[in-house]
């Protein structure tokens, strides 16, 4: 049982796009090193500004990162799921962290402790050039949502959320996903995301229910969200 154990946290961490190219002798050390806890919804598993204990991997759940102003309004940075990794900036430049990470739903999140994470780079080449490819893709995500926000209409921000999000024609619309929530993401207030969401839908790109946001007009959402004003 104890094997099998191994072998599934093994598993897990592998399937995190750092450690894809792990042997399986250091994937069992990190699986060893690494502090795996439980959190609920509405908990709050890292500040911003705090010091940074180390690199964070979802194993379940749905958690999100963001910023928050003097004022207390949220900017969504990213919203996370299962197999992905945060923190990362943090842990690689020595900063402190650089937004604030909460649980959306019920999730098991691993810890993995910066100088371990930073002796087993030193040691793994591999992986080493793992993490900075990841970290550019992290920048170039950042670059489009400064992008998104500066130049795009919340209109056009929308357009582009919903396609990435879309899955078989939907998007499913989890408990969690609130018209604030989106609101914070696309930074504005659920006020215009309603409108938003009701001027596409009456242009019959969109189809609004409960718990789900059917696409009717992959390409007019396309047109749409590549308009720069």
């Amino acid at each position: 049982m104890y094997k099998d154990k191994a072998l599934h946290h093994a598993g897990i961490l592998k399937s995190v796009s750092y450690f894809s190219e792990l042997d399986d002798a250091a994937l069992n050390l990190l699986a060893q090193s690494a502090i795996r806890r439980a959190y609920d919804a509405g908990q709050v598993i890292l500040i911003e500004g705090e010091p940074c204990a180390g690199l964070y991997i979802v194993e379940s759940g749905w958690l999100k990162a963001v910023k928050i102003g003097a004022d207390g309004r949220e900017q969504v940075l990213q919203t996370l799921r299962a197999g992905e990794a945060f923190n990362a900036l943090s842990v690689f430049t020595d900063a402190p962290n650089q937004a604030t990470v909460s649980v959306l739903e019920d999730s098991i999140v691993w810890l993995v402790q910066r100088e371990f994470l930073l002796g087993l780079m030193d040691a793994r080449p591999a992986l080493a050039r793992q993490v900075v490819k990841d970290l550019a893709g992290r920048v170039m995500h950042l670059i489009r949502l400064v992008e998104d926000l500066s130049l795009r209409s919340v209109e056009a921000r929308l357009a582009r959320l919903l396609l990435e999000q879309a899955e078989g024609g939907s998007v499913q619309r989890r408990r969690w996903a609130t018209q604030a929530e989106m609101a914070s993401r696309l930074g504005t207030v659920p006020d215009v995301v309603n409108r938003a969401l009701r001027k596409l839908a009456e242009e019959g790109m969109i189809h609004v229910a409960r718990h789900q946001i059917q696409i009717l007009d992959k390409e007019g959402l396309r047109t749409v969200a590549q308009v720069i004003e």
